[in-house]
C-alpha cells in the first residue's frame, strides 16, 4: 500500500472504533481499511521522531502488526481510536530509535512476529496509565495550548500546518507548544 495514495481526511473515531473491532475478530479488509485511513497521520508521527523516511516506514509496519494484535484491548472509555493508535506509533518509534542507537551497525533484516504476552501485557498496562495521565493534564491547559499539542502530536501536524489552520503566526504555535509541554510536564511530575 502506497502512502502516497492515502487519503487525507480526518476518519471518525467510530468508524475507526469499529475497524478495530474488526480487526480484533479477524478480519483482514478491516486491517486495511483503517490503515488507508490512518496511516498518513501515523507515518508523520513516526517520520518526525525516526528523521529517516525508509526506517519509518519499516516502524509504520511494524506499528500495523502491533495494532492488529492488540486490538482487542483497544477500549474505547480509555482514550479516543487515533490517541490509542498514535500512542502505540510513537512507543515503536521510540522503541526503534533506542534499538537503533544501541546497535548502530545491525541492518534490520527481517520482523519479529513473536511478542511476550506478559510483558506486553504489563506495557499496555503502563501506556494506558500515561494516556490517562497525559489526558488529565491536557485538560489543565489553556485551549490554544491544548489544542495545538493535540493536533501536532496526536494528529501528526507540522507546525506550519497549526498556524495555517489556526491562522496565527508561526511562532504563536511554537509558543502554544512550548508552554503546553512544560505545563504538561510541571502535572505529570507533580
Amino acid at each position: 500500500m502506497s502512502l502516497t495514495s492515502t487519503p487525507i481526511s480526518t476518519p471518525s473515531p467510530q468508524s475507526l472504533a469499529e475497524d478495530l473491532a474488526r480487526c480484533a475478530r479477524g478480519e483482514q479488509k478491516a486491517l486495511k481499511h483503517l490503515y488507508q485511513q490512518t496511516s498518513a497521520k501515523l507515518f508523520a508521527v513516526i517520520l518526525r521522531i525516526l528523521k529517516d523516511r525508509e526506517l519509518a516506514e519499516d516502524c509504520l509496519q511494524q506499528v500495523y502488526i502491533k495494532i492488529w494484535q492488540a486490538s482487542s484491548s483497544y477500549n474505547s472509555s480509555k482514550a479516543a481510536p487515533m490517541t490509542w493508535m498514535n500512542t502505540i506509533a510513537r512507543n515503536q518509534a521510540l522503541d526503534h530509535l533506542r534499538k537503533l542507537k544501541r546497535e548502530p551497525q545491525m541492518e534490520t533484516e527481517t520482523l519479529d512476529l513473536q511478542v511476550d504476552q506478559s510483558s506486553s501485557q504489563e506495557q499496555m498496562v503502563t501506556d494506558r496509565q500515561n494516556s490517562q495521565e497525559v489526558h488529565r493534564c491536557l485538560k489543565t491547559l489553556n485551549d490554544n495550548q491544548r489544542r495545538c499539542l493535540e493536533l501536532s502530536y496526536f494528529d501528526g501536524m507540522t507546525h506550519q500546518n497549526l498556524s495555517n489552520q489556526l491562522e496565527v503566526p508561526i511562532g504563536t504555535v511554537k509558543t502554544w507548544i512550548r508552554r503546553g509541554l512544560m505545563r504538561l510536564k510541571e502535572c505529570m511530575t507533580a
